[in-house]
């Protein structure tokens, strides 16, 4: 199953600030954000807190967004995706709903079991599901307030 309107195709890696030189060097970049951030979550082993730098880098209207895990074991679906080296692995796409209510209900009903869900209560929801057997990577889900949107470069 997947809902949602897809704007996002997300990366793994050991080093953001290369992945954003990139970025940089060979796309038509529109916007780019970067932060270091704790994150709390839950995942099935539990919920707990984890640190992460991400970039979010525009292109036209498509997010490429960068995930470099700091610390923390609740982000290992992150970490355990990392390659070898410093370059890029490709970990899932994001699909933006309009309700979270509605879009919860639907990705808790379907046959892939949701990994990871974070997020803060009337600004931000996330939730992801594993998709690998049927796509070849995670799918994550998003809701956010349209202020949220734009302050992360979304148009």
């Amino acid at each position: 199953m997947s809902i949602g309107r897809h704007y996002q195709n997300a990366y793994v890696t050991r080093d953001v600030d290369k992945a954003v030189a990139g970025f940089k060097r060979h796309a038509d970049v529109r916007t780019i954000i970067e932060i270091e951030t704790p994150v709390q979550v839950w995942t099935p082993q539990g919920e707990g807190r984890g640190v992460q730098k991400l970039a979010f880098v525009w292109v036209e209207d498509l997010n490429y967004e960068l995930i470099q895990p700091i610390e923390g074991n609740v982000l290992a679906i992150y970490r355990d995706a990392l390659p070898a080296g410093d370059a890029l692995a490709f970990h899932h796409v994001c699909h933006r709903v309009d309700d979270w209510d509605a879009a919860i209900t639907q990705i808790e009903a379907q046959p892939f079991p949701v990994v990871l869900k974070g997020g803060t209560a009337g600004l931000l929801q996330f939730a992801y599901t594993d998709t690998r057997s049927w796509l070849g990577h995670y799918t994550e889900y998003v809701w956010m307030v349209p202020d949220r949107w734009a302050g992360m470069g979304g148009r």
